[in-house]
């Protein structure tokens, strides 16, 4: 697979939110506004990068039925790696996102990467499979938490729009997040399959 398609594939035609509709509890919980989804995509897709890489690197030497186990030993250390450094070094991202960093370790994402691809391929293409899912996981988010923040909160990254009123302040809400999340899949879902029929 081209490197072209690999992005295209994890951006766009099989992007991990829209089209595979994984990931959706970190994906409602931490799109409220647009600086906690970009945290959560970035933590996430750090993570994809480096145990695929890691897994693609000891496919060969991990028996097959621990793999799952295995697999999720490899996630946590990069995990616990994330937690430590957002921290130190970015601590009101780190309180935004709270639990939803660890549980990353069980992210159905990172999990289906590990397996379905990571560990049937070499390190490279894992890289970039990593890296396009991680990107299309965050590019969703991002899209998903500045429509909530705009509409819900009437702000965008802290600054006050509309006058610091909030149009439809149901979207900061988690019921809100459903509606948001909602529109945004149908909406992607229209424009991907007129895309398709338009090249049939």
């Amino acid at each position: 697979m081209k490197i072209k398609d690999i992005f295209k594939s994890g951006i766009i035609t099989d992007n991990p939110v829209f089209i595979q509709l994984l990931g959706m509890c970190p994906t409602l919980a931490t799109s409220t506004s647009l600086i906690n989804a970009i945290g959560m995509g970035l933590s996430a897709t750090f993570v994809l990068v480096c145990s695929n890489m890691l897994i693609s690197l000891l496919r060969k030497f991990i028996p097959q039925k621990i793999r799952i186990a295995s697999y999720i030993v490899i996630i946590a250390g990069f995990v616990t790696l994330v937690d430590m450094l957002l921290e130190a070094f970015f601590y009101s991202i780190y309180n935004a996102l709270g639990v939803f960093i660890p549980l990353i370790v069980v992210n159905c994402i990172i999990l289906a990467r590990a397996e379905s691809f990571a560990s049937k391929n070499k390190v490279l293409p894992s890289i970039l499979d990593g890296l396009a899912m991680g990107l299309g996981f965050t590019v969703a988010l991002a899209i998903l938490g500045a429509i909530r923040e705009v509409l819900g909160s009437g702000t965008i990254l802290g600054f006050e729009l509309f006058g610091g009123v909030a149009p439809l302040s149901v979207l900061a809400l988690p019921a809100g997040g459903f509606l948001a999340l909602g529109f945004v899949i149908a909406a992607a879902q229209h424009l991907i399959n007129r895309k398709r029929g338009g090249a049939d």
